[in-house]
């Protein structure tokens, strides 16, 4: 039977570059996010090695229908890529939106917690099972700005930490991708409330930032690793960013 492969935040960025990949690689993948009409041109895109599934990651009864169309597909849940997050903002914490933290919160860390939670029996049945993670840098570093979006990333990652702890002797890897400064067409620009000028400034002077298919490719290389090889957590990086806070800009 086939493996299946499930990838949230599956309608942009890295989460559909991942799909892509995924497919390419032998899974049939099943892409969910909330914007259906994306879904539909993705899935079309990959043809019938995917499968799209309107899912919300914030929303419990979403997230269980997820699961029951999972359940229903002809092939063995194998692979999760917890990839559907984001930030909002770049305020200072004197001045942080409490609801632009509250959705940071739940996006990156409740809907970490609810999908895994949703798909965790069957992975475990499966015998091979893999959970990859898509935290950030900013799991691990804090930067002036950032203090929504580095607490609920490093909240992800406690989670993801926690969880390979109590999975220890089962049939499931538990992993997790940092990226550092990925340059997609969403990320920024959701930051800043659609503020173009705002989210193309983050990448001004910086030659090569990375791009979705770099991670993909990464997420793909984790996943398809003997089952007896754990990558616990891999920190990748553009050159030209040796850490969060030294980017080298050419003029």
């Amino acid at each position: 039977m086939q493996n299946i492969a499930v990838v949230t935040g599956a309608s942009s960025g890295i989460g559909a570059a991942t799909a892509r990949r995924l497919a390419t690689e032998g899974f049939h993948v099943v892409a969910a996010a909330r914007r259906a009409d994306r879904l539909a041109e993705l899935v079309k895109e990959i043809g019938a090695d995917a499968t799209a599934v309107e899912c919300d990651v914030t929303d419990d009864d979403s997230v269980a229908g997820l699961a029951a169309a999972v359940a229903g597909l002809d092939g063995v849940l194998t692979l999760l890529v917890n990839n559907a997050g984001g930030a909002r903002g770049l305020d200072p914490v004197a001045a942080g939106g409490v609801d632009d933290w509250q959705w940071m919160y739940d996006v990156n860390v409740l809907g970490t917690l609810r999908v895994t939670r949703a798909l965790l029996p069957a992975l475990e049945a499966s015998g091979r099972g893999t959970i990859v993670t898509v935290g950030s840098t900013a799991a691990f570093t804090v930067y002036e700005g950032g203090g929504g979006y580095t607490a609920a990333k490093h909240a992800q990652g406690a989670l993801v930490g926690t969880l390979r702890l109590e999975l220890a002797g089962k049939p499931v890897r538990v992993t997790e991708i940092d990226p550092g400064m990925v340059r997609t067409d969403e990320f920024s620009l959701n930051r800043f409330d659609g503020d173009r000028a705002k989210a193309d400034s983050i990448y001004d002077g910086v030659k090569e930032p990375l791009v979705a298919d770099d991670i993909a490719d990464c997420i793909a290389f984790m996943a398809t690793r003997p089952q007896h090889v754990n990558i616990d957590k891999l920190v990748v990086r553009p050159i030209a960013q040796a850490a969060q806070h030294k980017v080298h800009r050419e003029k």
